[in-house]
Order: C-alpha cells, then sequence, then structure tokens
C-alpha cells in the first residue's frame, strides 16, 4: 500500500511541477514547493518548455511590490489567493495556482500587460508568510492593498485613489499616444527616373 500511496504522491508532485512550469514558475519555486530532485526537474522543465530553466537570483525586495503599477496587481493577486485560502479552504499550492491563473484571466479581460509573473507572485506569498508584508485597507476605497509589514496604516490611501502624477505612463504606453497623434503623411514619394 505505501508503494501505491507513494506512487500517487509522486504523480501529485510531477503534475503540479508541470502546472508551474507551465505558468512560467523558476527552477527554484519548484524545488522548493516539491520533492523531486534537481535533475528530475531539469529534465521536466525542458520536456515542457522545450529549453534549459533560466539561470540567476529569484526577486528579494518587497519595495518592487509597493511600487504604484506592481502594488496594484499584487494587491489583486494576493486579494484572490487569500480568498482561495480562507473563504474556500484551498490547500496552500492548489490556491497558489488558481490564483494565478485567476490573475492573468482578469489582465487578459481588462487588456492589460500581466506586471506580475508566476515567480514574483510565488515570492509575494512567501514574503507574507514571513511577515514582511501586509495588507492595509485603503480608508477611501476599502481595498486591501499589499504594504511593508509593521507600517502604520490608520490613514492608508491606496495608489488607485491617489495615483502618482506619472501612473501609467509606462514607455509603451507613451510610444502608442504618440503614434497615434503623429500625422499622417498621405504624400506619396517622389517619382525617380531610372537613370
Amino acid at each position: 500500500m505505501t508503494q501505491q500511496k507513494s506512487l500517487v504522491t509522486e504523480m501529485q508532485q510531477v503534475q503540479l511541477a508541470i502546472e508551474l512550469i507551465e505558468l512560467g514558475a523558476r527552477l527554484q519555486v519548484l524545488e522548493t514547493e516539491t520533492d523531486l530532485s534537481r535533475a528530475r526537474l531539469i529534465r521536466l522543465f525542458k520536456e515542457v518548455r522545450g529549453m534549459s530553466p533560466p539561470k540567476g537570483m529569484l526577486p528579494f525586495s518587497t519595495d518592487w511590490f509597493i511600487t504604484w503599477l506592481p502594488n496594484v496587481h499584487a494587491s489583486l493577486f494576493y486579494n484572490i489567493f487569500r480568498s482561495l485560502r480562507e473563504d474556500q479552504q484551498c490547500e496552500r499550492m492548489q490556491a497558489f495556482v488558481t490564483a494565478y491563473r485567476l490573475y492573468s484571466e482578469q489582465v487578459s479581460i481588462d487588456q492589460v500587460e500581466p506586471v506580475l509573473g508566476l515567480t514574483r507572485a510565488w515570492t509575494l506569498v512567501r514574503f507574507f508568510e514571513s511577515d514582511l508584508l501586509q495588507q492595509s485597507t485603503c480608508t477611501q476605497c476599502s481595498g486591501h492593498f499589499v504594504a511593508h509589514a509593521h507600517s502604520p496604516d490608520h490613514d492608508y490611501v491606496c495608489g488607485i485613489c491617489m495615483p502618482p502624477s506619472r501612473a501609467g505612463k509606462t514607455r509603451k504606453r507613451r510610444e502608442r499616444e504618440a503614434a497615434q497623434l503623429a500625422p499622417v503623411d498621405l504624400e506619396l514619394p517622389a517619382a525617380r527616373c531610372a537613370g
């Protein structure tokens, strides 16, 4: 019976790893969240993505989640995750994968670029679990937003209710707006004679 159970457990671990890889997880996330060996995870990554896992360090600063646009996306994701955990009683990684899928669907519906990659979303959850981040309630809209842990929040106003002056002015958006405002040249180029 233990042989049977271990095969089922291993199959669940492989399934979780595949889901995480498909959603963009880095190798460090897979190593932390599954019991599969590093060699097996690398092989699985190559099979699923058709390439070796990217190298490099994981995000390690809480500050990124506090900046305006990342904060809006991180708060959206974390509210979904928290609801799945607390209201639906979902197991942690099931809630995480489902929350990330729902976040991705929502930004797709809103036709905006996803700001929060899966690895950053996972890091966000880990920061909450390590008590480095908290949720603060906006005094104007009553929404729950990601904030530094232990920061006073009695007069907290979110970045949606009070966006910074340059909010939403990304390079891509400025280029798109400039292209829309550029005059259209309707003149034909001067004909040239061969000669």
